[in-house]
């Protein structure tokens, strides 16, 4: 059956994302935040900024209009996490009452510490809102890669229309209810990854790749958990499952910013390079706030806070880690 959905953002995900609903036979109409790019993609049928090389189907609606979500049966948020508020701000008078809204987005709001399902729930009251995340980098999605998602609303059949949705011989979708625990899993797991590319950039092994991960699961879930999201959520596709690619592949902007701080460049200097939202960078300011509010241990969450915001060396960020008082696995 085909939806009529509107996709919010057109970067490598947001275009990733168009190109699946198109491919599933969905009326799909995607909107950029500039004319200028939406012209462009409309022109040249292809995101060669953010996502090069791969065709976009002729069919998919092309607008920098954002009426266009109105009487949508169901609309795809895919922008910047620091970009929600105010793409949620401007949405709002032209949503219909009770459209559902999926957040593909991964962040948490800075200074508010709000998810970003309170943030469109805060400005968008009247609309239903689910998120979806996983191991999911736009690239392989695109090409039509096998990928595996969990969809996650409070109300069930929601999470299991998106399921419907979006499922594929190539996207296989769960369901779940813990939005909370979906959202911090797909949040906190890039300063993780952010962390996995600095040890890259120094030069460290394997090992201390696989110990960071192993131990940067347990904070995201020790924080998760006291927030109230659900153990087994970060043991599934968007804790562990969302981590383990995206400190492992090239794909992940996050791996690829932290190694470039590893190898000594400035933070400012990193972003730059990498082009594209980094949105570890601005997770770790809010996970640091939110640990201190939940009174929880996150020290590599710390460590990395100090490397990004107060100049610590990432080699001495690593020692101190390494040098923390015995203490039990758990």
């Amino acid at each position: 059956m085909s939806e009529k959905i509107a996709v919010i953002g057109s970067g490598s995900w947001g275009t990733a994302a168009a190109v699946h609903l198109c491919n599933q036979g969905h009326d799909v109409t995607l909107w950029s935040w500039l004319s200028d790019e939406s012209n462009r993609l409309a022109s040249e049928l292809e995101n060669k900024e953010f996502l090069p090389g791969i065709a976009l189907p002729s069919s998919i609606h092309f607008t920098a209009d954002i009426s266009c979500v109105k009487d949508k049966n169901l609309i795809v948020l895919v922008t910047p996490s620091k970009a929600i508020r105010a793409t949620c701000h401007s949405m709002a008078p032209h949503v219909t009452d009770g459209t559902l809204i999926v957040i593909l987005s991964k962040g948490i709001e800075d200074g508010t510490l709000c998810t970003l399902s309170e943030i469109v729930e805060d400005e968008i009251p009247n609309c239903r809102v689910a998120v979806m995340s996983g191991p999911s980098h736009a690239e392989e999605v695109a090409l039509g890669i096998p990928t595996t998602n969990i969809a996650a609303c409070n109300d069930v059949k929601y999470a299991e229309y998106i399921q419907s949705v979006f499922m594929s011989d190539n996207f296989r979708v769960y369901t779940g209810t813990d939005v909370l625990g979906v959202e911090l899993g797909g949040a906190l797991k890039n300063i993780i990854a952010l962390c996995a590319g600095i040890t890259d950039g120094i030069g460290f092994g394997d090992n201390t790749k696989a110990a960071l991960m192993t131990r940067g699961i347990k904070e995201i879930s020790r924080l998760g958990i006291s927030m109230g999201a659900e153990a087994d959520t970060f043991w599934g596709l968007s804790g562990i499952g969302d981590l383990i690619v995206t400190c492992t592949s090239m794909h992940s902007r996050n791996r690829r910013a932290g190694i470039l701080i590893g190898e000594g460049k400035s933070l400012d200097e990193a972003l730059s390079s990498v082009h594209m939202v980094v949105e570890g960078v601005q997770s770790c300011r809010a996970a640091y706030e939110l640990a201190r509010k939940y009174g929880v241990e996150m020290p590599i969450v710390q460590k990395a806070y100090e490397v990004l915001y107060e100049g610590k060396n990432p080699k001495d960020a690593v020692v101190e880690l390494m040098q923390r008082n015995p203490k039990s696995e758990n």
